[in-house]
């Protein structure tokens, strides 16, 4: 038997995409429900272009590009974690997932403190339609990125676990690592949506 060097190279038991394809299975359908969102949000804002505007100007932009950037940097260092894996690196895969796990943590805490101040201001689910749709879209991908800090702890225990094989924890890393990136590119369409789009 030989013994893998940290610097070998890891392959995951043979699939179509890297990790899971359960995982892959869920990303897709999650992705298409909010394809549907997006063009419900799309309907909405071609019947009502003038309140869909001046409620879009509501929003502080400052917290919009201080989220994308939260999670850019998140997903970056989450991409290293993978490489690291990838490699049979696990001490670098446990720390790039600690700084992935700290760096995507104030995405949380500055959602939260953009709906206090929305909340504040008396804009809450009923102020509108765009509003509305505001809260549940920003509300239900939060959800998912609470999921995503969970994954990251798993896959922080995953990687320093030498009972199991290597293939298998290089399968979770990839498989989690999905679906974080999964969380960013449904935020930076959220973004482009709800903060940026004009509609006049």
């Amino acid at each position: 038997m030989t013994t893998m060097t940290a610097n070998a190279p890891v392959h995951a038991e043979t699939v179509a995409l890297p990790g899971d394809s359960g995982v892959w299975f869920f990303i897709l359908a999650d992705m298409c429900a909010f394809a549907v969102f997006f063009l419900v949000f799309s309907a909405g804002r071609a019947a009502n272009p003038a309140l869909y505007e001046a409620s879009r100007q509501m929003l502080d932009l400052r917290f919009g590009l201080a989220n994308t950037l939260i999670l850019l940097t998140s997903g970056a260092f989450m991409a290293a974690a993978a490489r690291a894996a990838q490699h049979a690196n696990w001490r670098g895969t446990q720390r790039m997932l600690i700084a992935t796990l700290l760096s995507g943590l104030p995405f949380g805490i500055s959602k939260a403190l953009e709906w206090r101040a929305k909340l504040a201001l008396g804009v809450d689910l009923t102020t509108n339609e765009f509003f509305t749709y505001y809260f549940v879209f920003t509300g239900v991908h939060f959800l998912h990125f609470v999921i995503g800090i969970g994954v990251l702890v798993v896959l922080l225990r995953t990687a320093g676990d030498t009972t199991r094989p290597a293939a298998t924890r290089l399968r979770w890393i990839e498989a989690g690592g999905a679906y974080w990136h999964m969380v960013d590119i449904l935020w930076i369409v959220l973004f482009a949506m709800l903060y940026l789009l004009r509609t006049l």
